[in-house]
């Protein structure tokens, strides 16, 4: 396929999930949308990786039905998503404007004051009309009936079961708002989405993103992972916040590298020729993620939805996916360019 007179490239996509940090990967879809050489044949994502996966498909449907460029729709798309995420009033942001720090200050008062607020009480005590700002961003935004019907790449939306502690994946076919909702249920802010009588948490869990879909659904090769959660910190956290917020990284890092240590394993067995290459996939990682420079945002900076936050991580985003398009976009297809076992294991 040719788009913009390039030849373009198929991949996957996986994108992590990590609240208002979830504007980095917004920043690396508009650049890998304006560069335009790939195709996303599938894209996998929990909580805030999955909005930008469903709102960027909806975008570039848009621009489909609209007879227009299905990228350049996918970006508005994805812009007027995060422009409404920043309009909605936040503890977090309001401590930023007061502090003027962009990351949100996690030791400001406001920020201490409700986090410990929502160790005591539950999301049914402090929000029993069951408020949630993201159902108004998204409701007016996405077109879920003609999503089912005509999505232009497969999604694969995680959410866990509350019940089962099983991992959830949402296909583009079923897909509703609540199913969406339920992939960015953080269980201290929100009230569980019940989908079809089961309830459910934040996908992060048990799939931060989930990759095995992607095994079984696809034929693309490529696999472009987009890290929000580091996965390594040099200093030793001894104040009880940093303890919280490494172990919560942890955590939410976990599936992931347990999936990964399958990938390597099975890739190394076809290298050895010890499995049969028509049953197993030969899978080329990728990852876009600029590691150091998130290590310095605090775990309560997930929930500072400022403006001027959002725009500094998607900045961030877009150069990043613009220096990986320059250095790697060459393998693509050819060769996976992280290298598993060193970089998860």
């Amino acid at each position: 396929m040719k788009v913009r007179g390039k030849q373009t490239k198929r991949i996957n996509l996986a994108l992590q999930g990590g609240g208002s940090h979830g504007a980095f990967t917004w920043g690396v879809l508009d650049a890998l949308l304006e560069d335009g050489r790939l195709d996303f044949e599938g894209v996998t994502g929990a909580s805030a990786g999955a909005m930008n996966a469903v709102v960027c498909a909806s975008g570039w449907l848009d621009g489909v039905s609209a007879r227009r460029d299905p990228r350049d729709c996918a970006r508005a798309a994805l812009k007027k998503f995060w422009d409404a995420v920043g309009a909605q009033p936040s503890v977090f942001a309001l401590a930023s404007r007061w502090s003027g720090s962009s990351s949100g200050l996690p030791g400001h008062p406001l920020v201490i004051w409700y986090e410990l607020l929502s160790q005591v009480f539950s999301p049914y005590q402090l929000n029993p009309l069951n408020f949630n700002p993201l159902r108004n961003v998204l409701e007016p935004l996405i077109d879920f009936d003609r999503l089912r019907a005509r999505s232009p790449f497969k999604l694969f939306v995680c959410a866990t079961n509350v019940r089962t502690g099983r991992v959830r994946i949402f296909r583009e076919q079923e897909l509703r708002l609540p199913m969406l909702l339920a992939s960015a249920c953080l269980p201290f802010a929100f009230q569980a989405v019940e989908v079809d009588g089961e309830h459910f948490w934040d996908g992060g869990y048990m799939g931060n993103p989930a990759l095995w879909p992607l095994w079984y659904a696809t034929k693309a090769n490529d696999v472009v992972l987009v890290p929000i959660n580091p996965l390594t910190r040099a200093d030793l956290p001894d104040s009880a916040q940093e303890i919280i917020d490494r172990a919560s990284e942890i955590s939410f890092n976990a599936s992931l590298i347990h999936e990964m240590r399958s990938i390597e394993f099975v890739q190394r067995l076809l290298t050895e020729k010890r499995l049969d290459p028509k049953r197993y996939k030969r899978v080329f990682l990728h990852m876009i993620g600029a590691e150091e420079a998130m290590e310095s945002y605090g775990q309560a900076s997930k929930y500072n939805t400022a403006p001027a936050f959002l725009a500094e991580l998607f900045a961030l985003g877009r150069a990043t996916a613009q220096e990986w398009l320059e250095m790697k976009y060459e393998y693509i297809g050819h060769a996976g360019t992280v290298r598993i076992a060193e970089t998860f294991l």
